[in-house]
């Protein structure tokens, strides 16, 4: 079954995915790499030169927080 909300990121996207969740005020090279990776797919906004995740990054961090916990059970 696939869902549009499904994403196999990689760890450093997931990552930065999750730095997002706060504020930001630097981000290291690892993050700025997968930034666009994350912004092509429409996790991430950038407004004027801040990042921030957007609805759809929120609901795919959280629906992959359960599939990561799922896969530890």
């Amino acid at each position: 079954m696939s869902d549009e909300n499904d994403f196999d990121l990689r760890p450093d996207q997931w990552e930065t995915l999750k730095a997002l969740r706060g504020p930001i005020t630097q981000l290291h090279a690892p993050a700025r790499l997968a930034l666009g990776d994350l912004v092509s797919l429409g996790l991430v906004s950038v407004d004027g030169r801040l990042p921030a995740i957007t609805e759809k990054g929120r609901k795919a961090l959280v629906r992959g927080s359960f599939s990561l916990l799922d896969a530890a059970a």
